[in-house]
């Protein structure tokens, strides 16, 4: 078997601030190798060592004190090459030290609290721990949602557009600065079972009411995250192949429910909507509801939290407080039905 070679993975320019700090090094070199060539020229000239330093940095820096001793025609030449280049290199360097603090204070502080600003004035987010391939992959799918990613690499976390936090998620000063008190729902999908368990028992214990989907890696870490506090528990590899296993037996099946839920090309997409306490549709049937007519919406399933699914509901079916309605329409169509069963003075939790 031939092992095809990999191409390396492409490097991502750093910061500009980073780059800054490069050159300054530069310059700060230059200024110290004119320093250096300056004493020894003047050594040579038949300074002693203190004098030829004094004289080379006088020079350099342009205070204009004179001559340590009267020059020769050639040491006047090579003060005169002197001044050239040592200005020149003491201009560069100071400069590029300005521009490094400068960039810097504005890349890191200034860029540091607007995001800080950002993160708190967000509510009903998602946090996403771990930026790696699933992690990406939750974002690419989350649709715009608000969200916040947390994850230990400063290079993958200098890969994300919008609100992150670079920080090791098992910490509790880490989830706070990502908001946790004030979000909707958190997906730990970190590589090890262990660290993505630790994360759902921290999360737990802060917000006891929060929204946790968590990632296992293996069948047996499973009944440990839930045992911890996680609401879900996905294993992508299952996932994986329960669509390849899909899209073999079923394709067309498996293609129509990628596209409603995922594709955005249908106009129809299947959405869930909570009924609030106290929402006019609860404790009516669908028929006496009316839903469809009144939004032209489908129920296509109903659930009460902890009780299962019921799928195909008849017009009969009652709609009690709080149940959840697995709907197919447009965007309007939804809105309309989440208008319709949020005419309530009773506060509506947010779906989960």
């Amino acid at each position: 078997m031939r092992i095809m070679p990999t191409s390396p993975p492409s490097r991502r320019p750093g910061p500009p601030w980073l780059a800054g700090q490069r050159r300054l090094v530069i310059g700060l070199t230059g200024l110290l190798l004119v320093l250096v060539a300056g004493t020894i020229g003047y050594v040579g000239f038949g300074l002693s060592l203190l004098d030829a330093l004094f004289q080379t940095v006088i020079t350099v820096s342009t205070v204009g004190f004179g001559e340590a001793r009267p020059f020769s025609s050639g040491a006047k030449v090579f003060t005169i090459v002197l001044i050239f280049v040592g200005v020149a290199t003491a201009a560069y360097t100071f400069g590029v030290g300005i521009e490094t603090l400068v960039e810097g204070y504005l890349d890191g502080t200034f860029g540091r609290r607007r995001m800080e600003r950002r993160i708190r004035a967000m509510r009903g987010h998602m946090i996403l721990c771990g930026w790696g391939r699933v992690g990406q992959a939750i974002a690419r799918r989350a649709g715009g949602a608000d969200m916040v990613v947390v994850d230990a690499s400063a290079e993958r976390i200098g890969t994300v557009s919008g609100p992150c936090v670079h920080g090791d998620a098992t910490s509790e000063e880490v989830l706070r600065a990502a908001g946790i008190d004030r979000a909707r729902v958190l997906v730990t999908a970190l590589n090890g079972d262990a660290d993505n368990l630790y994360v759902t028992l921290t999360a737990r214990s802060m917000v006891p009411g929060l929204f946790i989907v968590s990632r296992a890696g293996s069948e047996a870490a499973v009944g440990k995250l839930v045992q911890a506090g996680a609401d879900r528990v996905v294993n992508p590899q299952d996932l994986g192949g329960a669509r390849m296993a899909a899209l073999a037996f079923q394709p067309h099946v498996a293609e129509f429910l990628d596209v409603i839920m995922h594709d955005g090309s249908l106009e129809f997409r299947l959405e869930e909507v909570e009924v609030p306490a106290g929402s006019p549709l609860a404790g009516q049937t669908l028929r006496s509801a009316r839903i469809h007519d009144r939004t032209g919406i489908l129920v296509l399933a109903m659930r009460h939290p902890g009780r299962e699914f019921r799928t195909n509901p008849p017009p009969t079916a009652q709609i009690a407080g709080g149940e959840i309605l697995i709907v197919i329409g447009d965007s309007g169509q939804v809105a309309a039905l989440r208008s319709l069963a949020a005419q309530t003075d009773a506060p509506q939790r947010p779906p989960v």
